[in-house]
């Protein structure tokens, strides 16, 4: 099925995904509303990097569905307070993968694949599943890691307390090269200074800006 055909499709059952990514919601009270504003973030960073409104829909759509494999992951894993255990964090790394299978299931997702499984790859090649680097880390995936990051960075999580936007910003461009991809940096870094976020985004400046930061990277 080419991409194109799965994208119009896709609007047929915006339910399920809609229904899919309540469920993984009501999983964690941590992460409830984490898919939408992904979604919303994703769309954003689409737009500013010059994509057109397809495009940027489709990368709306995967960020709905980035994280739809953790319906496959332990309630007492994705719940847990304080850090994992290596056995811990193996289970929790095969999300991805399962996403991928599960959207691949439904014919008109099934082109959101890629994009779910690679959501969590580097661009310096030691990310998962499959330790992909720079340009073959699907653009929409690149994305995605983007608007995940910044999200889960100023969001309150079991095993750490949220930081403030600027702080997730800054440590954004420390990554950027490794984790990120520089250019989509840039453009979220462009979004941010100009006030351009979606409003839905709830950016509160609760956290002490001079507490210690640790990389995003060690917390995943």
């Amino acid at each position: 099925m080419r991409r194109e055909e799965g994208l119009s499709g896709a609007w047929g059952v915006i339910d399920l995904v809609q229904a899919l990514t309540a469920a993984l919601d009501a999983k964690s009270s941590y992460t409830r509303g984490h898919s939408d504003r992904v979604a919303e973030l994703s769309w954003s960073i689409a737009r500013k990097l010059g994509l057109g409104d397809q495009e940027a829909e489709s990368a709306r759509i995967a960020g709905h569905l980035h994280d739809i494999g953790k319906i496959g992951i332990p309630d007492s894993i994705i719940s847990k307070p304080g850090s994992l255990l290596p056995e811990e964090f193996a289970a929790m790394k095969r999300h991805p993968v399962i996403g991928a299978s599960l959207v691949k299931q439904v014919a008109h997702l099934s082109g959101f694949a890629p994009s779910v499984r690679s959501h969590h790859e580097r661009w310096d090649g030691s990310g998962y599943p499959d330790g992909l680097a720079g340009e073959a880390i699907p653009l929409e995936a690149r994305i995605i890691c983007i608007a995940d990051s910044f999200d889960a960075m100023t969001s309150a999580r079991s095993y750490r307390e949220q930081i403030d936007a600027q702080s997730a910003v800054d440590e954004m461009r420390r990554c950027s090269g490794t984790q990120f991809d520089p250019r989509l940096v840039d453009a979220f870094a462009q979004l941010f200074s100009t006030g351009k976020l979606p409003l839905m985004l709830r950016i509160e400046e609760q956290v002490n800006a001079e507490d210690v930061l640790p990389s995003y990277a060690e917390t995943q």
